[in-house]
């Protein structure tokens, strides 16, 4: 059979192999979310780990290369036999980290979990590239390398569209070690296949010289390779930190990562080359919102982030592909890529957050992006016939002195919404500026600089200037004061999070979410009726400290938080709720659902669960374990409230299901004040009894508590549960 006709063969084994790849990511991540919870950092923790498992495997396909053919064939079909005696992949065992060390144990359990297998898998695309070019007719492999993205970007959109909703994890597992079989049995034709390639030997030991290349192109590779990778962790992070926090945002941003390489990598070559063309105007355009720190939170900022994502990924991975080496340095291409793409991962995920206050990485590696972009012809006016070297240069200085004065005026505009539509006729004019100066590449990225400082720079800068925020592995939080409203505020990524009054008067006066008419305010009020006066209350997540102002005589305060950067805004005195309504409340630092497995049985009267991150779903808070653990530690006539307040998701049918499973009755509090400090909330009780619940509506002055919306599936639980089916798809569409 002829190399052309195998071909099929060899891109079905990379397309398996890597589907199964980018299925088992989300897998273990989600098999770990009870106990890693839901940040933005945790995930950028697992791609660096895959990241550098991902090395590792490119590592180990580039020394296996070296062997003989049938030695490479022998000794990658057993380690694959071996890795398949860790399936079904099963979480590893690890004790919980201690607080400020989740930064090293997540990868380390990550690692212990997954790692053999997902070495041996990564070595697929490279290696299977590798024996298909082996034959002398093979011609080319790197297009099945594009064959590979399309098979991981099936993979990723496969999990939480199919796999997680259909399927329990313990069932995702099995499928997941079957499909494993199958790409062992793809892996072993595709070695028949080449088993008796006689000559590849000599071809590839002795006819074929071994190209030289030299530390600048294999430095100009690990730059293509790892701005791309540090811009896709950056740009999920600026996403849901400062513009929208939609559901299954994290899939987005990798997939569209992804499919760059299906384009770059191609064959053909006029798509890649058209969006390098394009490249540099989104970089501009798009690029100059990377400092805005202001929560736009509207659809089109989280369009433009994506796009510029995709622009660039593309521009410069096909710029990778173009300083490609011949096939007999295939290996050592892949594994200088992957080494670069860790490299920018572990910028972003481990670097950045212990050195920024805010996520300067994004707007450092869009800079880095401008400096990579190739030039394409079509954008090099100067090699106009006839134009005089003097005359560019005299042109260099009228184009700059204009975009000084552009950038200027958009600067005097940013904050007036009045003129929006002048503000984008400045950013045009901008950007055209800009790709008149990409010839003189500084001048270029000079333009770029001035048009991010314009659109929100100097504010975000001011902001870190004066210790505004900080930030944790658990998020970005901005304290700032409100003059207008005379107010201190603490928000969390695009969600405010506390507001505390700054007038002396009303310095005590809960706020927000937690007013005098909230479901949790009307109940905490009533506990010293319904438990008497030293009634034992919890709340999980401390926020500024609100709630613990609802703090009566006599009563015992235990409050859970998992991020030490939050306690210490309560203890220096950045919000003084709880120094001056409750200072001897317990402070318990850790994952609030594993501390509350520790507390003694029945010891808590009330407990308020209000530990959701912006509006990201912490789904190991709401399964149905979750709620046994919350049970657990409640009174038999204990109340269980939990705040529901989203934007994007429809919690109650969720709630419902639970109480149905565990027994409970439910009733919500939908809270719309009219005071200048509160907002409108909702907040769910559960309840052994209805009995409690009814006493509880006797003690509420009249306030309104309705049932629950009906459930439409099953219990969320620790092996399955999707946020999928309970998305508010007109509210994201609506922020268009």
């Amino acid at each position: 059979m002829s190399t052309s006709a195998r071909r099929p063969l060899f891109v079905a084994t990379i397309l398996a192999g890597s589907f199964l790849l980018f299925l088992v990511q989300p897998m273990v991540a989600r098999m770990a979310l009870p106990r890693l919870g839901g940040a933005p950092n945790v995930w950028n923790s697992a791609m660096v780990v895959y990241q550098a498992l991902l090395l590792a495997g490119y590592g180990y396909a580039h020394g296996l290369s070296k062997l003989a053919q049938r030695r490479q064939i022998v000794v990658h079909l057993a380690l694959l036999a071996l890795a398949a005696l860790t399936l079904p992949i099963v979480l590893a065992n690890l004790s919980p980290p201690a607080s400020g060390w989740e930064v090293l144990w997540v990868p380390l359990l990550l690692l212990a979990t997954v790692g053999p297998v997902f070495v041996i898998m990564s070595a697929q695309a490279p290696l299977m590239q590798r024996w298909y070019s082996a034959a002398p007719d093979a011609g080319e492999p790197w297009a099945l390398y594009a064959a590979s993205n399309i098979g991981s970007f099936a993979g990723l959109l496969a999990y939480p569209l199919l796999a997680e909703p259909l399927l329990s994890l313990h069932d995702q597992s099995l499928a997941w070690s079957l499909g494993y079989g199958l790409l062992f049995v793809l892996v072993a034709l595709a070695a028949r296949a080449r088993w008796n390639a006689g000559p590849v030997a000599t071809i590839e030991h002795g006819d074929e010289p071994q190209e030289r290349i030299g530390a600048r192109r294999v430095l100009l590779w690990l730059a293509l390779s790892a701005v791309p990778s540090g811009l896709l962790l950056s740009t999920s992070t600026h996403l849901t930190t400062d513009i929208f926090a939609m559901p299954l945002l994290w899939v987005i941003p990798l997939g569209l990562y992804l499919l760059s390489f299906v384009f770059a990598f191609s064959d053909r070559r006029a798509i890649a080359h058209v969006i390098s063309i394009m490249a540099p105007a989104a970089v501009i355009f798009a690029g100059s919102f990377a400092m805005v720190s202001t929560s736009a939170g509207t659809m089109a900022a989280a369009l433009a982030a994506l796009l510029l994502l995709f622009e660039v990924s593309v521009a410069l991975h096909a710029r990778l592909y173009d300083s490609r080496p011949g096939t007999s340095r295939l290996t050592f291409f892949y594994l200088v890529m992957s080494a670069g793409g860790a490299m920018g991962g572990a910028f972003t995920a481990l670097v950045a957050p212990v050195v920024f206050d805010w996520v300067w990485e994004h707007p450092i590696l869009i800079l880095a992006s401008a400096m990579l972009l190739p030039l394409p012809r079509e954008l090099d006016w100067r090699r106009m016939g006839g134009l005089d070297r003097g005359m560019s240069w005299i042109a260099l200085a009228v184009l700059l002195v204009i975009a000084t004065f552009l950038t200027a005026q958009l600067m005097s505009l940013v904050s007036d919404q009045e003129n929006e539509l002048l503000q984008i006729f400045l950013l045009i004019a901008l950007t055209g500026l800009g790709l008149l100066l990409l010839p003189w590449r500084w001048a270029y990225v000079l333009v770029l600089t001035g048009a991010m400082l314009a659109q929100g720079g100097v504010s975000t800068f001011k902001a870190s200037l004066e210790g505004q925020r900080t930030r944790s592995y658990f998020g970005i939080y901005n304290v700032y004061d409100n003059q207008v409203e005379r107010t201190r505020l603490l928000a969390h990524g695009t969600t405010l999070h506390g507001k505390q009054s700054l007038d002396l008067a009303r310095r005590r006066e809960a706020t927000t979410y937690y007013g005098d008419t909230s479901g949790v305010g009307l109940a905490l009020e009533a506990a010293p009726r319904l438990f008497g006066a030293g009634a034992r209350i919890g709340v999980v997540g401390l926020g500024s400290g609100t709630l613990t102002c609802r703090h009566k005589p006599g009563q015992t305060w235990t409050v859970f938080e998992i991020d030490p950067a939050i306690v210490r805004y309560s203890r220096d005195g950045t919000f003084t709720f709880l120094q001056t309504c409750a200072p001897d409340a317990q402070i318990v630092l850790g994952d609030a659902r594993l501390e509350l497995e520790k507390v003694p049985r029945a010891s808590l009267d009330v407990l308020a669960v209000d530990a959701f991150s912006s509006d990201a779903i912490p789904l190991h808070l709401l399964t149905d374990e979750a709620v046994g653990v919350y049970e657990q530690a409640l009174a038999p006539d204990g109340l269980l409230l939990i705040h529901i307040s989203n934007r994007f998701i429809d919690l109650e049918p969720v709630l419902s299901a639970i109480a149905a499973k565990r027994g409970l009755v439910a009733m919500i509090r939908r809270d719309t004040p009219k005071g200048d400090l509160t907002v409108a909330s909702n907040w769910v009780v559960l309840a052994r009894s209805e009995a409690r619940l009814a006493r509880l509506r006797a003690e509420s002055g009249g306030r309104t508590w309705n049932a629950l919306d009906p459930a439409t599936g099953a219990a969320w639980t620790d092996d399955h549960a999707s946020v999928l089916p309970y998305i508010r798809w007109g509210a994201i569409m609506g922020k268009l």
